[in-house]
């Protein structure tokens, strides 16, 4: 194995449209220890918080900083305390927000936060799914503790802007594993089919006012909201939506957020960041790697599919520029990936 490998980088957060945006780098190979998997990385996928790192986050000491987090590949390499996997297994992961991205040929991870690829799946259908699998199955199952199962009480989750990628498997885990009643939001009628289709039992429109349409398909009220981006433009309807004693959750960023409205109805709040357990090397790391690996099971089993949409060819700075770009226009819907050096 050579000691430097290709990668992709930057020195200053810019506009995508600047040519220095992200730049094609050579970089040395890292050494694993410890628990580190090294895996050659073989597809990625691109998230909303690849742009907003790239947009605000500036390198230490003048060295580039490598962003990506999903990934799939094949493990090289294993530190000395490595237990679960070895050199040849096939895996997919979302890595850490304090180490180098997976925009690079090799990257080094914590095999706790890591599983088996599933076996149905290629590299690039599997890089889809890690991030925004975890933070749904983290926002439904850890935060809300809904119960899986099809023997519990019913409910209704309502998902507000459910096309992207933490949408589409939140529809596919709560209709599939839970008794809940799920409602999408979407404003166009192919982000309304893909919904659908991914097994949401009603969409409404959050360009129009969500209560209203709610009321008009005979919802009162919902005991689960879960808001995927615009949360400052949906809050007051969020509120209003949302039932006696309901669950709040969401994963975007709104400037301000005032949680007096939720006094009345003793309304819970939840944050989820799926970064928080790697970040803070949490005693329950390892229920990522575990329900990543449910989750190839349930892929298997053909129960859930992966939420790849568009392929953009091989990882260069070229065909992240694209993908970055499509993410901030907020016009794509599933996930957009990107295979091979």
């Amino acid at each position: 194995m050579s000691t430097s490998m290709p990668a992709v980088g930057y020195r200053e957060p810019l506009p995508i449209d600047r040519p220095d945006s992200l730049l094609d780098i050579v970089v040395p190979v890292p050494e694993p220890t410890s628990r580190d998997l090294l895996v050659q990385v073989k597809a990625v996928s691109v998230n909303p918080v690849d742009t907003k790192v790239r947009r605000r986050s500036k390198p230490e000491d003048g060295a580039y900083k490598i962003l990506g987090w999903d990934a799939a590949g094949v493990v090289v390499r294993v530190g000395s305390e490595v237990t679960s996997f070895r050199e040849g297994d096939e895996v997919y992961y979302a890595g850490s927000l304090v180490r180098p991205g997976t925009n690079a040929e090799f990257h080094l991870v914590d095999e706790r936060i890591v599983a088996a690829k599933p076996k149905t799946l290629d590299f690039v259908s599997a890089a889809a799914l890690p991030l925004t699998t975890i933070t749904a199955w983290e926002l439904l199952f850890d935060r809300f503790r809904v119960l899986p199962g099809k023997a519990g009480e019913a409910g209704h989750l309502l998902i507000i802007g459910a096309a992207g990628g933490v949408g589409s498997m939140l529809i596919q885990l709560a209709s599939r594993l839970t008794t809940l009643t799920v409602i999408a939001t979407a404003s166009r009628e192919q982000t309304r089919r893909w919904c659908l289709d991914l097994g949401a039992h009603q969409v409404i429109d959050h360009s129009q006012p969500i209560v209203q349409q709610l009321h008009a398909t005979g919802i009162p009220s919902v005991e689960y909201i879960a808001g995927i981006n615009a949360t400052e433009t949906h809050y007051a309807a969020i509120v209003e939506a949302l039932s006696p004693q309901g669950h709040f959750g969401l994963i975007d960023d709104p400037k301000t957020l005032d949680v007096t409205p939720l006094k009345q109805k003793s309304a819970t709040l939840h944050w989820e960041f799926m970064f928080t357990r790697s970040l803070y090397q949490t005693a329950d790391i390892g229920a990522q790697g575990k329900l990543l690996s449910d989750t190839a099971s349930l892929i298997d089993s053909g129960l859930i599919k992966t939420t790849a949409t568009t392929a953009l060819g091989n990882i260069n700075a070229e065909n992240l520029k694209k993908a970055h770009a499509g993410i901030e226009s907020g016009r794509t819907h599933g996930k957009l990936v990107l295979a091979g050096f």
